[in-house]
């Protein structure tokens, strides 16, 4: 079986951050990121309602699903989204951003979520 390179060198990444930054979030985001795709987790729009307040930013290293809604502006960087989730965050005001946007624009993950 191919191994989808993005991913390898997504987790490569994340791990030298993680390195170079010393904060653990990378190296846990990195491990889920390299597992089996049945590992990853999957969380729901609602879920991130409920786990977050306004301008939160969340991190996701599996997929989001858009079951349930979002009534607050957040900033969600995740591996995969559906497009309902896409929809119902953006509609919100808040923002989708890949793995790697979330890393580059993350300076501190004092105030970063992790779910999942």
């Amino acid at each position: 079986m191919k191994e989808n390179e993005y991913r390898i060198k997504l987790g490569a990444d994340l791990q030298r951050h993680s390195r170079k930054s010393k904060q653990k979030i990378w190296e846990k985001a990195s491990e889920d990121v390299l597992s089996s795709r049945k590992n990853r987790p999957e969380v729901n729009v609602g879920e991130i309602s409920r786990n977050s307040k306004e301008g939160s930013r969340v991190l996701v290293t599996g997929k989001v699903l858009g079951l349930g809604k979002i009534d607050h502006k957040v900033t969600v960087g995740a591996y995969a989204f559906s497009k309902d989730a896409r929809e119902k965050i953006e509609s919100s005001g808040g923002a989708c951003l890949s793995l790697r946007e979330f890393v580059d624009s993350s300076t501190s993950v004092k105030d970063v979520l992790m779910l999942g």
